[in-house]
This record gives structure tokens, C-alpha cells and sequence, in this order.
């Protein structure tokens, strides 16, 4: 009885390994992708109405329906039950946790206040209305990955990530309203908007909901069932993220080539890349203050830095149609993060004595 299921994994594990160990390349090849061919991407970005009949059309939103592909599948591959040393040592979680609130609230001001010295006509609204749907998003589910990699201690990343995620409904609003007083008119109309969606429904039904069902599934399938799942669950959420990512792109970049505006293109990087090294920074200064083991203090450092930049880019995509350019610094986001947690890991920061 046991011998059909070890049988069909191992081809599957050493494919999702071996695209997860490229998944930096071909994260810079779905860009290429969406400046090359950005024709099918455009294409799923728009709303389709599926043919099931005249008394019940079902319309079709591919973003976000990736974004719960990827979402499930995180949450499908959490090792609930070794959650339960958190609660006897909840010191890192409650620091993640409570970081992971204040840093919006502290880098943002800062980069808003850089952009009004600037002689853009808005005051960098723009750019500061994508950063803070970027940082008000919960912790990356990939961030699990980077932890793995070097050797940081899982249980309180995963505790991270699941946790932000399940109070994500709660968070998102709040943290897009404390900081609606940085943008002009115009842009503080826009998030307050965005707001109310994410408050309405995207952060449960987009965010909160799959991950929740991964969540379940584990807990209630028989391990062989469960292995199964995971087995073509993982691969296909992989690619799924692949694809999300080239959608999200064409968007941006597809706008972006019709209309070039470099200085725009120069300062989503310039804020990008602010907001990315301010937050992975203070994540590992409240490491060191806190003495956190070396494991410890890498998840913690990972979590402040690593946001869901896809649930920021398709809330941006599903409520802001009109902004493409608003993905401009969400994608660049995407890709420093990774860079910076890659030497996160390989740094492994030890606890200051």
C-alpha cells in the first residue's frame, strides 16, 4: 500500500526545489517577460466573464486569484504544530509582531518628508501612496523560504507570518488611515478608497480566507492525502507566483513604455530601495537590542523587512485600475527585498553581547 506514493514525489520535490533555488532569476525573467510580450499579461489583468450560462455569469479576476493560489499553498506548508514553543517564548513573535505595526509608521514619515523637498508637483504622493500599501501588507509567506535557507528559527518566522496575515483585516486599515494625513487631496481620496476595499473585504477574502484553508487542509487531511496535495500544490503555486508576478509587470511596465518617464522610473527605485534597507535595518537593530539567538534574530529581521508585495500589487490592480505606474515602486520592492534577505541569511547577525 505504501509503495505508489514515495514513487511520484521525489520527481516533483527536485522540481519545485530546483525552481525554487532560480526563483531569483526567473523572477527577472517575468519582468523581461512583461517588457518583451507584455500583450498577454495586459490581457489577464482585465475582468473576464466566465460562459456558465445567462442566469448565473461568474466573472473572473486573475490577480487575485493567483495571489490565493500562492496564499493557499503558504499556508498548506505550515508546520502548525510546531507552533506551540512560541507560547512557552513569545518574546521574538511579540517583537515581529509589534515591529512589524510601528515601522510604517516611522519610515514612511521620513521618506515623505525627503519627497517634499523635491520639486515634484504632488510632493511624491504617488510614490508614498504605493509604499504604504506595500508596508501595510502582512509578512511574506516566501520569507519561510529565506528562513530555511539560513538556518533561522522557523517556528517564530512561520508564527510571523501566519499571525500578521490572520490580523491583516485589522491592520491594513489602520495603518493606511494613520498615515492618510502624508498625502495631498487628491491621493488621500485614492487610498482612503483602497481602504475601505481592504476593510470591506480583500484583506479577509483575499488574504486572510486561502491561507486559512491551507491552513485547514493540512490540519484535517491523512498524511498520505496530504502528500499528494502538497505534491502538486507547491509546484503549481510556484509558477502561479511566476505568473502574477509577469501580470503585475505588464501593468506597470507596459504603461511605463508607452509613456516613458524616467525621473518616475529613478525615484520608485530611489524610494524603493529606501523604505527596503530603513525596514530590514531596524528589524535587525531591534534584534541586537532585544539579544535575540542568531536563528531568532534573522526571522525577526526577515519579517520587518519582507512584506507581501503581490496582495499590495493586486490591491492596487483591482482598485486602482487607472494607476498602473503605482506598480512601478511595488516591483521594485519585490526584488530588492529578496536581494536583502539573501544577505540577511548569509549574514546570519549574532546577538550583540
Amino acid at each position: 500500500m505504501k509503495t505508489a506514493r514515495p514513487a511520484a514525489r521525489p520527481s516533483t520535490d527536485r522540481a519545485t526545489a530546483w525552481l525554487r533555488r532560480r526563483l531569483g532569476r526567473a523572477v527577472v525573467l517575468s519582468y523581461a517577460a512583461a517588457v518583451l510580450l507584455p500583450g498577454p499579461g495586459l490581457w489577464l489583468r482585465r475582468t473576464h466573464m466566465a460562459p456558465l450560462g445567462e442566469l448565473l455569469p461568474v466573472t473572473l479576476h486573475s490577480a487575485p486569484a493567483l495571489l490565493s493560489l500562492v496564499l493557499f499553498s503558504a499556508g498548506l506548508q505550515v508546520p502548525v504544530r510546531a507552533l506551540g514553543g512560541l507560547l512557552r517564548s513569545p518574546r521574538a513573535l511579540l517583537a515581529g509582531l509589534a515591529l512589524h505595526l510601528a515601522i510604517p509608521l516611522l519610515v514612511i514619515p521620513l521618506v515623505a518628508f525627503l519627497l517634499h523637498q523635491t520639486p515634484d508637483s504632488d510632493g511624491g504622493s504617488g510614490l508614498i501612496t504605493a509604499m504604504i500599501l506595500i508596508v501595510a501588507m502582512p509578512v511574506a509567506a516566501g520569507a519561510t523560504v529565506w528562513t530555511g535557507r539560513g538556518d533561522g528559527d522557523q517556528p517564530t518566522m512561520v508564527g510571523l507570518v501566519l499571525a500578521s496575515t490572520l490580523l491583516s483585516p485589522l491592520t491594513i486599515p489602520l495603518v493606511i488611515t494613520a498615515l492618510l494625513p502624508l498625502l495631498d487631496d487628491g491621493y488621500a481620496d485614492t487610498l482612503t478608497t483602497t481602504g475601505h476595499h481592504a476593510h470591506g473585504g480583500f484583506a479577509f477574502v483575499g488574504v486572510v480566507l486561502p491561507c486559512a484553508a491551507g491552513l485547514l487542509c493540512r490540519l484535517a487531511l491523512p498524511v498520505s492525502w496530504l502528500d499528494r496535495l502538497l505534491g502538486v500544490v507547491v509546484p503549481v503555486a510556484l509558477v502561479g507566483s511566476l505568473v502574477l508576478t509577469y501580470v503585475n509587470a505588464s501593468g506597470a511596465l507596459g504603461s511605463f513604455l508607452a509613456h516613458p518617464r524616467p525621473l518616475l522610473l529613478a525615484a520608485a527605485l530611489a524610494v524603493a530601495t529606501l523604505v527596503c534597507l530603513l525596514s530590514f535595518t531596524l528589524g535587525r537593530s531591534a534584534a541586537r537590542l532585544l539579544r535575540l539567538d542568531a536563528p531568532a534574530a534573522s526571522s525577526l529581521t526577515l519579517a520587518c523587512g519582507m512584506n507581501n508585495s503581490s496582495a499590495g500589487a493586486v490591491l492596487i490592480t483591482t482598485t486602482l485600475p487607472d494607476k498602473p505606474h503605482l506598480l512601478l515602486p511595488v516591483l521594485a520592492y519585490g526584488l530588492l527585498q529578496k536581494t536583502a534577505a539573501n544577505r540577511v541569511v548569509r549574514a546570519r547577525p549574532a546577538p550583540s553581547s
